[in-house]
């Protein structure tokens, strides 16, 4: 290793890796290079200039990549087909209009924010707006309410599930590194993240949206139209069989959680039947295959609909697919490089409680970065050290730390602030005081929540 300055074993080893990390960010964030591509370059960098044997680096890079993706790539692609088999049949919509009717006109905020929670369960936070927004405009345009008062609670339904509820990919990067248990994380970010909407959701977007007077771009909603066949164009699927099968793999993960708390020492059949459905890959596997027949065949497509409808949809979660698994890879350099055991010994010196480290570091480099995504997986990568140090931590809310800091301050270099920006037809500065606010507000008050739930458990 090539030692700086005179500096110590440990310093010298944080140092690079500093290095290693403001080039990932000058790269993505200034020269717009492909975060997989400079995910790739940082961690060939670091294990090369902190003396790792050059095939040594390729191992830890193709097993860090590879790990990392064991699981979340097919997690992906399942919740991708499922959130494409809802489009197309009409369930969000389904969805959508029942929570509307029934809240009426003046709690439409709120029902906004409840179809974003619940669509955003299986899909990328992009995906999400492209399924609702249509149902926005629809609702905006028949009750005339102020399209940041109701689109507001959507968004945040959506980024909050995005960063603290699993089975979505973006908290189950953290779950895998960190090993914990997805049921008790699915019931912590409940507890974190049904408060957090609300503040961040109606009650923000109330006051905001009686101060920025915003109209939908004109023809947009012509752009998002599904491919219904004409014989069931009015016939939508029922509002109880779409939430069953949208909520299926978040049942299914608390199902097999529940039995490895009360039984965990069981052999069983039935307890091994129930772990065996409660594993994430099993569980979106079943819910997926179940959305086939629920929201295909029994909607009246045909198996070539179907077939092309999940092809055609796995396209666009390449490149997300392909960034995890760089970030898995730099993670995969920094533990075998030894930098994490170095950053462990130093955070634990410093007594940094694990929770606060996990959300800052998380923080930082989302807002570097402009990428939720990125600042998971390589915080990850950077925590998972710690943590082990750390007796006594609850893994589980350090999970949601990691994924409340990575949604602070999204703003010019975050794709999802160009998105919102023209979708909610806003100028810079309007998306800058809402949707950045929004997001900032997410992510302090679930951390706030976070921090004050691992000083009582």
């Amino acid at each position: 290793m090539y030692s700086l300055f005179g500096l110590s074993h440990e310093a010298t080893l944080l140092l690079w890796a500093l290095v290693a990390i403001v080039i990932l960010i000058v790269m993505i964030a200034k020269f717009k290079w492909n975060p997989f591509v400079v995910l790739l370059m940082a961690s060939l960098f670091l294990g090369l200039i902190i003396g790792m044997k050059p095939l040594d680096v390729v191992d830890s890079v193709q097993s860090g990549l590879g790990g990392t993706l064991g699981s979340i790539a097919i997690v992906i692609g399942l919740g991708t087909m499922l959130g494409k088999m809802m489009a197309e049949s009409g369930g969000a919509e389904q969805i959508a209009n029942t929570l509307i009717n029934r809240f009426g006109e003046k709690r439409i905020p709120w029902a906004m924010l409840i179809v974003g929670l619940i669509v955003g369960m299986p899909v990328f936070f992009e995906v999400g707006i492209i399924l609702l927004i249509p149902i926005l405009f629809t609702v905006i345009r028949k009750t005339n309410i102020s399209l940041l008062k109701v689109g507001i609670p959507m968004l945040a339904g959506l980024s909050t599930v995005h960063g603290l509820l699993p089975p979505h990919p973006a908290p189950m990067i953290a779950i895998d590194a960190f090993g914990a248990n997805i049921g008790m994380t699915i019931m912590y970010a409940l507890i974190v993240g049904i408060p957090t909407a609300i503040i961040a959701g109606p009650l923000f977007g109330t006051y905001i949206g009686n101060r920025i007077v915003v109209h939908p771009p004109q023809g947009l909603s012509e752009q998002f139209t599904s491919h219904r066949p004409d014989q069931s164009e009015r016939l939508l699927p029922g509002f109880g069989l779409t939430m069953l099968t949208i909520l299926m793999p978040v049942i299914l993960m608390l199902t097999g959680s529940i039995v490895e708390i009360a039984a965990p020492e069981s052999s069983s059949g039935l307890a091994m039947f129930f772990r065996f459905i409660g594993n994430e890959v099993v569980a979106m596997f079943i819910a997926t295959v179940f959305a086939f027949f629920s929201l295909g065949f029994a909607q009246g497509f045909s198996k070539e609909d179907i077939s092309k409808f999940t092809s055609e949809c796995l396209a666009p979660t390449a490149s997300i697919i392909l960034i995890i698994g760089g970030g898995g890879a730099f993670k995969q350099i920094l533990i075998d490089s030894g930098v994490g055991e170095a950053i462990a010994s130093v955070a634990t010196a410093a007594h940094v409680n694990v929770v606060v480290f996990a959300y800052l570091v998380a923080a930082l480099i989302r807002v570097a970065t402009g990428s939720a995504t990125v600042a998971m997986t390589t915080a990850a990568g950077i925590v998972a050290p710690v943590l082990a140090l750390t007796p006594g931590a609850n893994v589980e809310l350090v999970v949601l730390a990691t994924g409340a800091g990575s949604l602070i301050l999204s703003h010019v270099n975050d794709a999802g602030f160009w998105m919102v920006k023209e979708f909610f037809n806003m100028s810079v500065p309007q998306t800058l005081k809402s949707w950045t606010v929004m997001e900032t507000l997410l992510s302090l008050v679930a951390f706030i929540i976070i921090f004050v739930l691992n000083i009582m458990v």
